[in-house]
C-alpha cells in the first residue's frame, strides 16, 4: 500500500534501520542498548481521544483550527518540527516518531460532534499541523477522507498541506468543497530534485510524483499552491526557482516559503542524520543556521521563526519574492477564506 500510494523505497530498508532516539525529557529514565539495537519495526497504536480539533494559539500562523488524524510520520522526514510531540505519548523522537503510528480511529465522529456544538462558527480546518493527513497509512484507516467528507457535508472550510499522493484519490471530495464550501490545497515540495529529497524525506512521495499531484489537482479546477518548506540554508536554498518555476507550470496558484526549525530533540536527529546523508555540506549547513538564527541552531520566537534573520536572512526573503515574480505567481495576495458553514437539517443528522 506503500509504494502504491507514492512511496519508492524498499520496505525491507524499512526494518533494516535500527532504533535511535535522542533521550526522552518527558521520561526519568533512558535506556541505552549495550548491543546493537533492532531494527525499526512499523507499529500502529489506536488513539481514544475524546477531541479532535485542536486550537492553535501561534500568532504568526494563518489558522486557528486543525485536525491531526495521526501522529507519528511514516515519510520520516529528518527536519519534521513535530517529533517531539511524540515524547508526550511516551515514544522516542528519533526512529519512534517514523514507526510507532498512533491512529485516532474516531476522528470523523469527533468532528461531526464539534461542528455540531452551537459555539462552532464555522472557521477554516487545516489538514493537518503536525503530521501528514496523507501519510501511507491512510490507505488502510481512511480517516483524511472520513474527516473531510465531513466537512463536506457541513460546507466548512478546509485548508490541506501534504506530501502525500494519496490525496488524488479524495479529488471528488476535494471538488465538492470547492463548489460548496471552500478548499486550498498545498503540495509541500522544498526541493528540486528527486535524489536531495530521498536523502532527507526517505520514506515521501518522491518530487516528481508530487507535481504530477499538483498538476492533476489543479486540473481538477481545485485551487492548489507549493509549499517550499523548509529551506534548509546550505542545502536546497539554492531550489527555490526551480521549484517554484515547476509547480506554476504544474499549475499552482500561490506559494510560500518557511525556514528550518529545530526544536528541541529535532535538533540532534536532525543533524545525526544530515552528517549522514551530507557529510560534505553539514558544517556549511550549520553555519548558515547560525547565522540567519543570530548565532543559535534555532528561534522560537513568533514572526522569527519562520523566517531568517540578520543578511542571509534577508536574501533568501529577497530570492523567494524574486523567483517568485519570476515564475509567473500572481502579485496579488489570495482573498480571505469566508465561512459557508450550515448545520444539515436534524431529519438528515438522524442518517448517520
Amino acid at each position: 500500500l506503500a509504494r502504491e500510494n507514492g512511496a519508492e523505497f524498499c520496505y525491507n530498508e524499512v526494518l533494516m534501520k535500527l532504533v535511535n532516539n535522542p533521550p526522552n525529557p518527558f521520561e526519568s529514565q533512558y535506556r541505552e542498548f549495550l548491543e546493537p539495537p533492532p531494527a525499526v519495526k512499523v507499529q500502529i497504536y489506536e488513539d481514544d481521544t475524546r477531541s479532535i480539533l485542536s486550537r492553535n494559539e501561534s500568532p504568526d500562523l494563518a489558522f486557528r483550527w486543525s485536525v491531526n488524524p495521526y501522529r507519528g510520520c511514516f515519510h520520516a522526514c529528518a527536519y519534521c518540527y513535530a517529533r517531539p510531540s511524540h515524547e508526550y505519548l511516551g515514544f522516542g523522537a528519533g526512529t519512534d516518531f517514523d514507526s510507532k503510528l498512533v491512529v485516532k480511529r474516531h476522528a470523523a465522529a469527533l468532528l461531526r460532534e464539534a461542528f455540531l456544538k452551537p459555539s462552532w462558527l464555522g472557521e477554516e480546518v487545516v489538514f493537518s499541523g503536525i503530521t501528514d493527513c496523507y501519510q501511507p497509512v491512510e490507505a488502510v484507516w481512511g480517516l483524511t477522507r472520513a474527516c473531510l467528507e465531513v466537512c463536506a457535508e457541513f460546507r466548512n472550510p478546509v485548508g490541506i498541506i501534504t506530501k502525500g499522493v494519496l490525496i488524488l484519490r479524495d479529488v471528488d471530495v476535494l471538488r465538492r468543497l470547492h463548489e460548496e464550501a471552500a478548499v486550498r490545497v498545498y503540495l509541500s515540495i522544498p526541493f528540486a530534485d528527486d535524489a536531495m529529497a530521498r536523502r532527507v524525506e526517505p520514506q515521501a512521495p518522491s518530487i516528481t510524483k508530487r507535481l504530477g499531484a499538483l498538476k492533476a489537482i489543479a486540473e481538477a479546477g481545485i485551487p492548489v499552491g507549493v509549499s517550499i518548506a523548509p529551506v534548509i540554508p546550505g542545502l536546497n536554498d539554492d531550489h527555490m526557482f526551480e521549484i517554484l518555476q515547476q509547480a506554476r507550470e504544474a499549475g499552482a496558484r500561490t506559494a510560500f516559503y518557511s525556514l528550518l526549525r529545530l526544536p528541541g530533540n529535532v535538533e540532534p536527529v536532525f543533524l545525526e542524520r544530515m552528517s549522514k546523508a551530507y557529510p560534505d555540506r553539514i558544517k556549511r549547513i550549520t553555519n548558515r543556521l547560525q547565522e540567519v538564527r543570530g548565532g543559535m541552531m534555532s528561534s522560537s520566537r513568533f514572526f522569527e521563526r519562520h523566517r531568517g534573520e540578520g543578511t542571509y536572512g534577508e536574501m533568501l526573503e529577497q530570492l523567494f519574492l524574486t523567483a517568485r515574480r519570476k515564475a509567473g505567481f500572481p502579485e496579488v495576495p489570495e482573498p480571505p477564506v469566508t465561512s459557508t458553514f450550515r448545520r444539515p437539517h436534524p431529519q438528515q443528522i438522524k442518517l448517520f
